[in-house]
């Protein structure tokens, strides 16, 4: 135990290893608050710089970037609406509502909290019950993974208003044109009408970014002569009352972030997701509607997906799976510096575990000082002048969208896709959905394949395992639940016992 906790104070004992951790959390913040600069793509690039580093530098510096990374995400999506990252997409459903109201420093404050307290959570997790959440997570196969992308198409009915058939078409249209590229089992030409361009598939950052910053843009044009809301940022730390008031919600969001964290391939996006409905669901007295500035809205998926953080480092230490792309990188550096994750990397190494342990638990602190500040600088966005705002997101979203792949055709589907988000908002339909489904899509695609192929291709048995499996059947069962609760006759049954209960 004495060890234990030497190894876990070591990066807090090392003035070099506490900047390098402040400093990565400092970029990350501002690096997620960025779109299309992923946290994915600033690590990849830190472990080129780091190869010939100490692996305890390199850690701690990834460490910051990856927590400070995820939260940075909402810091655009409250105030400008353009998520950061595709974690933050529920965030900016109530975030963006509370910043017109001129609420952006209370939302930014308040999230921060959240997020350092789910981060706690997710790392709490990944030192107590890392075997277990892992077992949990190794049982999951194709069939589940099919099941889990299904039920997150699903899901958006709770992100898309009132109707869920918009919702469901939305997450469809998104699903569809992730397909749009090269077949990733036979190599084939899919959707792409024969264009070399398109067989490269299309790039689900450049599309976030039309969908929420170009559309936002063209919605605005009808209000230039409105003036801009003066941001309250006077008291940007929450009281303690707020605080207290959600803390039964962030810690069960919390919860769902880090399984769901846990689970390959998932990750904060899908964490944030549920998170929110989940919220939407259980809470019968929220602040506000959900999706018009609701605190829920915020507290949900914000302490989901930095609890998540947690939740990915466990497969990958403990059975050498990532959890999502980001651990996937990390992977690759532990490599690089001559360690192997899997089962045996905690018994051999418990030093690197209680050291990450420990790097991630001082970059979640960091994380509450820069979290809370340059908020007045940031809040200063919203209150420009929106005949100068306006091209400023234009300008900022073409840089964004360029610098994914550093090809100017991404530019091009950023503004296709903005033009078609402002013409879907028109008739009510919302833009989230479409993104969550390109990022599900060709996980639903794989598993599909994966799931046909184990069954030797037998239809009927394909269907039955759905059935059969006790994994596949309560997912299945939750799926099934998500239609039934979406419907009339249950809305009207929940109304009259809310009624009667008050």
């Amino acid at each position: 135990m004495t060890e234990a906790l030497g190894y876990f104070l070591s990066s807090w004992l090392d003035w070099q290893m506490l900047f390098l951790t402040a400093a990565g959390t400092f970029a990350g913040i501002y690096i997620g608050a960025i779109p299309g600069l992923s946290v994915t793509m600033a690590v990849s690039i830190l472990i080129s710089f780091t190869f010939k580093w100490d692996v305890h530098h390199a850690l701690a510096l990834i460490s910051g970037i990856y927590l400070g990374g995820v939260y940075g995400g909402s810091r655009s999506a409250i105030l400008l609406n353009i998520p950061g990252a595709p974690a933050a997409i529920a965030t900016a459903l109530d975030g963006y509502p509370l910043a017109k109201r001129g609420e952006a420093g209370q939302a930014i404050g308040l999230t921060t909290v959240v997020s350092v307290y789910g981060g706690f959570i997710g790392i709490l997790a990944l030192a107590v019950a890392a075997p277990a959440v892992s077992t949990l997570a190794l049982k999951f196969g194709p069939r589940e993974y099919l099941l889990l992308a299904i039920w997150g198409i699903l899901l958006v009915g709770s992100l898309s208003g009132e109707s869920l058939s918009k919702g469901i078409f939305a997450g469809a249209l998104g699903a569809l044109i992730s397909c749009v590229g090269l077949d990733p089992m036979t190599g084939e030409q899919r959707l792409t009408f024969g264009s070399l361009q398109m067989s490269a598939g299309i790039s689900y950052i450049a599309a976030m970014i039309g969908f929420f910053g170009v559309a936002e843009v063209i919605a605005q044009l009808h209000e230039l002569k409105i003036k801009a809301v003066k941001q309250n940022v006077s008291k940007i730390i929450p009281s303690w009352a707020l605080v207290r008031k959600h803390l039964p919600l962030a810690t069960r969001t919390s919860a769902i972030g880090v399984v769901v964290g846990a689970l390959p391939g998932a990750g904060g996006d899908i964490a944030s997701l549920m998170a929110y409905d989940h919220a939407k669901r259980s809470v019968k007295n929220p602040s506000r509607p959900f999706g018009t500035g609701a605190y829920e809205g915020l507290v949900a998926p914000e302490s989901a997906n930095n609890a998540s953080v947690g939740g990915a480092y466990v497969p990958m230490l403990t059975l050498g799976i990532p959890g999502d792309a980001v651990t996937a990188v990390i992977i690759g550096a532990l490599y690089i510096h001559g360690l192997k994750p899997g089962p045996l990397l905690m018994t051999e190494t418990p030093d690197l575990f209680w050291f990450i342990v420990g790097s991630l638990t001082l970059a979640n602190l960091f994380l509450l000082v820069f979290g809370l500040t340059g908020i007045k600088i940031f809040a200063k966005l919203v209150e420009t002048p929106k005949p100068v705002l306006l091209p400023l997101i234009l300008v900022l979203s073409a840089v964004g969208a360029y610098s994914i792949n550093n090809n100017p055709v991404d530019v091009y589907w950023m503004l296709g896709f903005g033009l078609f988000g402002y013409f879907l908002k028109m008739y009510g339909f919302a833009v989230g959905p479409v993104i969550l489904g390109m990022i599900l899509g060709p996980l639903m695609d794989r598993s599909y394949r994966q799931a046909m192929l184990a069954t030797g291709e037998d239809v009927g048995l394909f269907f039955t395992e759905f059935f059969t499996t006790p994994l596949s059947a309560v997912i299945l069962a939750a799926l099934a639940f998500t239609i039934v609760s979406q419907t009339g006759p249950y809305q009207r049954w929940r109304n009259k016992g809310a009624v009667r209960t008050a």
